[in-house]
């Protein structure tokens, strides 16, 4: 099955929001088949950052919606805008 890639920017819940315990519970809370691949932290303005995460996940129906739920769903985070999907490219040997 072809897997995707999705690019989504978090913001946080509020000014207080730890990001690297976002992270960390976004790497351990993404459902089964899913992963963060990678994220980096954006800065929004006066001192605020968002996290960019690269989340991998198969082409399925409803795949997406899990996703999504699941990162709402995380302590920690406010809202969340999904920026790109695209398939994963695979690394030929």
């Amino acid at each position: 099955m072809t897997r995707l890639l999705a690019r989504i920017r978090i913001l946080p819940a509020d000014a207080e929001s730890n990001l690297d315990m976002v992270i960390q519970t976004l790497k351990n809370k993404v459902p089964k088949d899913m992963e963060l691949k990678s994220h980096i932290k954006e800065p929004i303005a006066f001192g605020l950052n968002a996290i960019i995460g690269d989340f991998i996940l198969e082409d399925a129906e409803g795949q997406m919606n899990e996703l999504e739920d699941a990162v709402r769903n995380t302590e920690g985070v406010g809202e969340i805008e999904v920026i790109n999907v695209s398939r994963h490219s695979v690394k030929i040997k």
